[in-house]
Formats: structure tokens, sequence, C-alpha cells
């Protein structure tokens, strides 16, 4: 229903989203290796030995051992890193992209990769008890995404994030708008299409995991839901500086800027 473009929320704790853009690489990476790049029986053992398969996990079924890569509890983590095709991969990554910077700002670096792996490992989770006896893997990176995208939600619903509504009309809405209705829409789809192609357990697995994770791990003082902007200690230090009087008469006079982000 709505594609994430841009949103204006300038970060205020970190000067670069380090682990967003790392994950986003490793992603990328992943999937030119296994996908784009492999041979077709190639990109089959890499999804069956690294995908999440509920099966195994909770032994309805065994893997051939020629056909195990990892140990089948580390799956719960490696499924989130491989992609069908490149539709698959470029939508969670252009929401991980969107959205990614803020969370990783409000937990902190090393934080939001504790958060984001654990996302993943929910919706691996959420998934395998909606289906446990499915012998189909679980690949994609959509429930951990699916986490970033319910912090987001806690954090900065009022912020204005400019989306594109039926692949065509670009709209600046509030954030609550676009993410309350795609955060239904996984527990609808879920109820309604249990047994579809798309894995919405894994996408409300991350839903619930992100919503608790944030409150738990953000930074001390960084609030839910829009209540106050929050001023870096830094910047505070900065403002409440005192300029000596003299030096403050000898500025000239310099018109305002208006900066973009």
């Amino acid at each position: 229903m709505f594609i994430p473009l841009h949103d204006a929320n300038s970060l205020k704790y970190i000067k670069v989203q380090y682990v967003t853009i790392s994950l986003i690489a490793i992603n990328v990476v992943v999937w030119l290796v296994t996908g784009f790049a492999s041979t077709q029986a190639f990109s089959d053992a890499a999804v069956v030995g690294l995908g999440y398969i509920p099966a195994v996990v909770f032994d309805f079924a065994d893997l051939e051992p020629g056909l195990v890569l990892v140990p089948e509890n580390a799956t719960y983590i490696t499924y989130a890193f491989l992609h069908g095709d490149f539709m698959h991969l470029a939508s969670n990554m252009l929401f991980l992209w969107v959205f990614g910077d803020n969370v990783e700002d409000a937990l902190g670096h090393f934080r939001f990769l504790v958060f984001y792996l654990a996302c993943a490992a929910a919706g691996a989770l959420v998934h395998g008890l909606v289906e446990p006896s499915s012998e189909a893997p679980l690949i994609g990176a959509s429930g951990a995404v699916s986490g970033v995208v319910a912090a987001y939600f806690l954090l900065h619903p009022k912020v204005r994030v400019w989306v594109l509504v039926f692949f065509r009309i670009p709209l600046p809405l509030p954030a609550v708008i676009p993410l309350a209705f795609w955060i239904a829409q996984q527990f609808y789809m879920l109820a309604v299409d249990g047994d579809g192609s798309v894995s919405w357990g894994a996408h409300v697995g991350g839903i619930l995991a992100g919503a608790f994770l944030v409150i738990v791990l953000r930074r001390r003082g960084v609030p839910l839901f829009d209540r106050t902007i929050v001023t870096p200690k830094a910047v505070r230090h900065a403002e409440q500086t005192p300029v000596p009087a003299e030096k403050v008469a000898d500025r000239p006079a310099v018109p305002p800027t208006h900066w973009g982000r």
C-alpha cells in the first residue's frame, strides 16, 4: 500500500548510522553471492543450509548431513541475510534505510545490532510456532525490519515521512498513519492468510520484539511518542557556555540560515 521514501528526522546522538549501513551492505553482498551471481544449485543449497526450517529446528525432520551449513539454532539469525530476488531485498533494505538510522540513534550502535538480531530471531520463532511442521525454508530480513518499524512507530509517530501511496502518489504523512496501517495489516494478514507464501508470523514476531526491546534498550532520556525533543549533552553544553559580552558586541549581523537535512 505504501513505500517509504524519506523522513525529515535528523540524528541526535550519533554522526553516522554505521550499523544500519553495514547491515544493508552485508545483505546486498550475501544476495550477490547467493543469488545474483550464483548458480541455481548453489542458491538452493544456501537457502536450505542457512534458511530457517521449523520442522528441522523443532525436530520434526532432519536435514541430510551434506546440506547442513550451520548449527540449526544459528538459522534463527542466518535466514535474515538471505533474499529470494532483487525486489525482496530492495523492499526490506529500503525500510531499513529510512527507519533504521533513527532507531540506531535512539539505542546506540551496539544495542541496535543486538536489537536487530533479536527481532530477526523473534520473527523466526513466531513463524515456527505458527507453522512448526513446515519444511519450507524461511528467508528474508522482514522479521528484523518489522522490529525496526515498530520501534520507529513508538519513538517518532509525529515525524513526517514521505511515502509513495499505491506505488505512484508521493505524500508527506505523520509516521503514525502509514506505520499504524502497516502494523495492523501484518496482524490481519496473519489471521486470514497464515498459509500463504509470505510469513506474516515472522513480521508479527519482529513487531512484538521491536516494540518491547526499544523500550528496554533505548538510551536514558530518549522519550517515546515524540513527547519532547531531546538535545544531546554535547549540544546542551555548547548552548549553555556563556559568551563574553565584549565579543558579542563585536560580531557582525548575520542573516539566519535555513538548514536542511
